[in-house]
């Protein structure tokens, strides 16, 4: 919107000439994002408080959990306005992909949330049931996913980190494969967000490398020069990307153990989503394992606990997700939290990496 409004007086007032630039707005995407926390952060709590939305604690859990019953949860509100308010205000709205990764992030952001409502204010402990959570998390990814296949120019290849000249074709593979990102991403996020901060902080790492990768990506000179998919138009997400960290440090502001807000579904579902989303518009979907890969691991030791139990009759964890097991075995939740923060700044790190070396 501001975009919109001053970038065509910049003929008149060279000053406004600075809203040319997507790294201009990115930066100002991620502080207004940080602004909006601090300013309705404290309304929320107190709203979620009135309504009695508070986090309901498993008897079968770690013990220390039980000090967290009536936590206020659905803080997810808060990361979803804190995203969606920047973009609009800094992004170029006439960018397809910008409006494809708010339908996304506000769509399973609204499944979190029905979901959320029904349990903690509703009090009905079954809420939505797995089933029609992943019905309409795969219609609305289905339907991007259908838009991105039938516009022209959009690649259905997919890229591999470090082989530069490795790039099967999908074709019509591309729609389950781009459903089954955005949805695994969702669901991966929605398990690891367990822990105060646990969740909300490798999100906004992985909101910032996806925020450099967008950028390289829509840069015609940088992606040719880096060898990395070139997908004009996707360098506004870094606007969104941006948005997504200053978001997250926002609400991290609030969740930092001892946590004052959970973000429930609203906020795990529609954050998985959103990088998921991010990961198929710039062509990076592989990448989207590396950077995530406390997700992907949080996500795998579910499947293997619950397939072991099932075929086998024995747990291989103590609990599942992985970040209970380490609980149960003594380990202190801040302690468990930081070492996974410390995790993905290093699968960060070497995701950026992959840029020389292809």
């Amino acid at each position: 919107m501001l975009y919109h409004i001053f970038y065509p007086l910049a003929n008149n007032v060279k000053l406004f000439n600075i809203f040319k630039y997507l790294t201009f707005r990115t930066i100002y995407s991620m502080i207004t994002a940080l602004l909006v926390c601090f300013v309705i952060g404290p309304w929320i709590i107190r709203k979620l408080e009135s309504l009695q939305a508070r986090q309901v604690i498993r008897t079968d859990g770690p013990e220390s959990h039980l000090q967290k019953q009536g936590t206020p949860t659905m803080g997810g509100v808060m990361i979803l306005a804190a995203i969606v308010i920047p973009t609009l205000l800094w992004a170029d709205l006439k960018n397809s992909y910008i409006w494809l990764a708010l339908f996304i992030t506000v769509g399973y952001g609204v499944i979190g949330f029905v979901d959320d409502y029904k349990k903690v204010v509703e009090k009905n402990p079954k809420g939505l049931s797995p089933r029609q959570k992943m019905f309409w998390q795969v219609l609305l990814s289905g339907v991007v996913a259908v838009y991105l296949f039938i516009s022209p120019g959009f690649s259905e290849q997919l890229f591999f980190p470090f082989f530069k000249n490795f790039h099967p074709d999908l074709w019509i593979w591309f729609i389950p494969f781009a459903i089954l990102v955005i949805v695994g991403a969702s669901n991966a996020v929605n398990l690891t967000d367990g822990l105060d901060g646990l969740a909300i902080g490798p999100v906004a790492i992985n909101a910032a490398t996806y925020m450099l990768f967008a950028y390289v990506a829509g840069h015609a000179t940088l992606s040719a020069y880096l060898q990395v998919p070139r997908v004009p138009g996707a360098g506004e997400l870094a606007v969104l990307c941006g948005a997504m960290v200053g978001a997250g440090l926002g609400f991290l502001w609030y969740n930092s153990y001892p946590a004052d807000v959970f973000m429930g579904d609203v906020g795990s579902l529609s954050l998985g989503g959103t990088l998921g989303v991010i990961a198929v518009l710039t062509k990076q979907e592989i990448l989207l394992v590396i950077v995530g890969g406390v997700f992907v691991v949080e996500a795998l030791s579910v499947i293997f606990q619950v397939g072991s139990y099932k075929y086998r009759g024995k747990r291989i964890f103590r609990m599942a997700p992985i970040h209970h097991h380490f609980e149960l075995k003594g380990v202190a939740e801040p302690k468990i939290i930081v070492r996974f923060w410390i995790i993905t700044i290093i699968l960060a790190l070497v995701a950026i990496s992959t840029l020389k070396m292809r």
